[in-house]
């Protein structure tokens, strides 16, 4: 082999080395996501297909939704970066960041979990306040969520109502629309949950509000965001926010993608905002 031939045959191998190394590194470019399971794995399904559709041809890589058994797995999945990009509760949120030893960065959220609340709700005519509640079987959602439990708590606390020895039972029911259910079957007098559930479900009727009704509102709070890992390189963290940020309700697709987050637009975030979460877990005993 001549000298030439020699160095075109090493070029050739050099470039089948390059594009066999790019092949491998565009076939590993999936953007993983989760989300807490807040509602049932049906709707978080019909929730995710046309956000995963959007941010594939926003971002130009394959995204892959995985639905997580509970809260815990979403924070646990995060920390050890099973997954890029997570939709969480405050709370949630909160644990990741403590778990990951800090790394958990919050991107963005939408412009009502700026001012998010939660409602108590029963079927009971008696109770009409928070301390009606005294003696009373109360259904949380899942222990880990912000607007099903966390926030709840807290302001049961601040009236001076310990769920935990002034009521008669507390139950966890796992996820907001569990806890209408079981209010409405009269497995319990009272529930708490996040405000968008309940407007949701009063909004397409699977609520019937002459036998189920709100008692008590919350004041605002900080709330959900969608998070990523503090080690996803800063380029691709911008182009997730930037996708977000872009999401216009009076395109087609931006109006179905934020009807289906029950969001009119989503706005940065910060992981400052969610002090205020953190405290309140850490008084609450929710919290190491």
């Amino acid at each position: 082999m001549t000298p030439s031939a020699f160095t075109r045959r090493l070029q050739a191998i050099a470039l089948s080395a390059v594009l066999a190394l790019s092949a491998s590194a565009h076939a590993q470019q999936v953007l993983r996501i989760t989300a807490i399971p807040d509602e049932s794995p049906t709707e978080l399904a019909r929730k995710a297909g046309p956000l995963v559709k959007y941010l594939e041809a926003k971002l130009g890589m394959k995204v892959e939704y995985t639905p997580v058994t509970d809260y815990a797995a979403s924070v646990e999945a995060l920390a050890n970066k099973q997954v890029d990009l997570a939709w969480f509760g405050g709370f949630t949120f909160v644990q990741a960041n403590v778990r990951s030893g800090g790394k958990a960065v919050p991107l963005v959220q939408r412009e009502e979990d700026e001012k998010f609340r939660s409602v108590f709700i029963t079927s009971d005519p008696s109770i009409k306040t928070l301390v009606d509640l005294k003696g009373k079987n109360l259904s949380f959602g899942s222990q880990s969520s912000t607007s099903g439990h966390l926030m709840p708590r807290s302001y049961l606390l601040e009236a001076k109502i310990d769920p935990d020895k002034d009521l008669k039972r507390v139950a966890y029911s796992g996820a907001h629309d569990a806890t209408i259910t079981a209010v409405a079957a009269g497995k319990v007098e009272a529930g708490a949950l996040n405000i968008s559930v309940w407007e949701k479900f009063v909004a397409d009727k699977k609520v019937d509000t002459n036998q189920v009704r709100v008692f008590y509102t919350t004041p605002t709070y900080f709330d959900y965001n969608w998070t990523v890992h503090a080690d996803m390189p800063a380029a691709l963290k911008d182009k997730i926010t930037k996708a977000f940020l872009e999401l216009n309700k009076n395109t087609p697709e931006g109006k179905e993608i934020l009807e289906l987050q029950r969001a009119t637009r989503f706005v940065p975030t910060k992981a400052s905002n969610y002090q205020g979460i953190e405290t309140a877990a850490r008084s609450a005993g929710l919290l190491k």
